[in-house]
């Protein structure tokens, strides 16, 4: 594992009152495309994410209207730049969606079986501390119910990447087995089926099958699969590359709480800490169009999307048919005006991001706030689905 010396120094200084929900400079806001009343409250609610501290926010519809953007706020506090509609940004664990849909399509073609176990492609890999890959199928890997340790609540882990010595450490290159590994030192959560609970390490694993079943990287098949044939230019599977393509926003992360807040630039950083968990980079339009042609059947076959969402309830792991659940790189997310959604939510450091659609694909909306600290994604998407 290689460390790249900073060679510039990236702190931005902001005040706690910053953190406790001050704005961090008067929100600059745009709208474009067909706003008025159909995105209207969806426009009100990212400004007011920026009033209560979020440097600055994109957002943007796909839907038999249209295509709407809004941005409000900035994406950099030293210069006051604005947000920009075509922001690439950090998209986190929405790559899970991304990750789950090229093994459905591997099943499809009949070259895996979701039911097959972690050792039958990953032999030796996972065992040790109780950790058995006999036990764990690819199903429960892409549904969160293989007990399996989630390798970023390390403490050693998170020290390095989530707290001031992060600045240290963002240029360091992680494998997958690093990562699988950091989690196998910890016994299981639980026994494999028996229960749910989110877990990054469980999609490590899941790139690191798609590897061994096409013998190519993740990173390709993705590309190969759904960027290329959907025409999503501005998405990306980074690897180690450190930093955002242009357009983007600079990101901005708390590293520290006490003695004070403390808040820092955190835009580059080597993606491998996350892997096939959480490395990708898109936009709003990108994932807007991702979603839409999943859910229209364009990536899946019928019985592959079915499976997708087939979920289990995130909090006692039992089959879930109506309320909040987990499918295979799928959530399901039910809203307070008794409609319910089909996407996936990704936080890295500096940025959080969601993005959703009604099932049939017909309503899709993705956010990104390039702030980890302040903001909530659910009152944006509740704004545009019930408002």
């Amino acid at each position: 594992m290689g460390t790249r010396t900073i060679r510039t120094a990236c702190t931005v200084t902001l005040v706690a009152a910053a953190l406790a929900g001050t704005a961090l400079v008067s929100p600059a806001t745009a709208a474009t495309g067909t706003r008025g009343p159909a995105h209207g409250a969806t426009q009100r609610a990212i400004e007011t994410a920026v009033e209560e501290g979020v440097p600055g926010a994109v957002a943007g519809t796909r839907d038999r209207r249209g295509v709407w953007h809004g941005v409000a706020g900035v994406g950099d506090v030293t210069t006051g730049q604005k947000r920009s509609p075509d922001d690439r940004f950090r998209i986190g664990s929405i790559t899970k969606t991304f990750v789950a849909t090229v093994l459905l399509q591997l099943q499809a073609e009949g070259r895996i079986d979701l039911d097959d176990t972690v050792a039958s492609h990953l032999p030796g890999v996972v065992r040790g501390n109780g950790n058995d890959g006999h036990a764990i199928t690819v199903r429960r890997l892409l549904n969160h119910t293989s007990g399996l340790f989630n390798y970023t609540a390390d403490p050693e882990f998170r020290a390095k990447v989530f707290s001031e010595k992060f600045l240290e450490h963002r240029y360091d290159t992680w494998t997958a087995r690093q990562l699988v590994d950091t989690a196998l030192a910890h016994r299981p959560d639980f026994a494999p089926g028996t229960d749910w609970k989110y877990s990054n390490t469980n999609y490590v694993l899941a790139g690191m099958i798609v590897e061994k079943v096409t013998g190519r990287p993740y990173a390709a098949e993705i590309e190969r699969r759904i960027l290329r044939p959907l025409g999503l230019r501005a998405t990306s599977v980074p690897g180690t590359a450190a930093r955002l393509p242009q357009p983007s926003s600079r990101a901005y992360g708390l590293l520290a709480v006490e003695p004070a807040p403390r808040v820092e630039d955190v835009t580059e950083l080597n993606p491998s800490i996350a892997g096939a968990s959480g490395e990708m980079i898109s936009t709003t339009a990108d994932l807007n169009t991702f979603f839409t042609a999943l859910f229209q059947g364009r990536l899946l076959p019928a019985r592959q999307l079915a499976e997708m969402r087939d979920t289990v309830s995130t909090e006692d792991g039992g089959p879930n048919t109506s309320g909040p659940g987990y499918g295979l790189g799928l959530r399901r997310q039910p809203l307070s005006c008794d409609k319910a959604l089909w996407g996936h939510g990704g936080g890295i450091h500096g940025s959080s991001s969601v993005a959703l659609a009604t099932e049939d694909g017909g309503h899709a909306f993705a956010l990104n706030f390039n702030g980890d600290w302040a903001g909530d994604t659910r009152t944006v998407y509740e704004a545009e689905f019930c408002d």
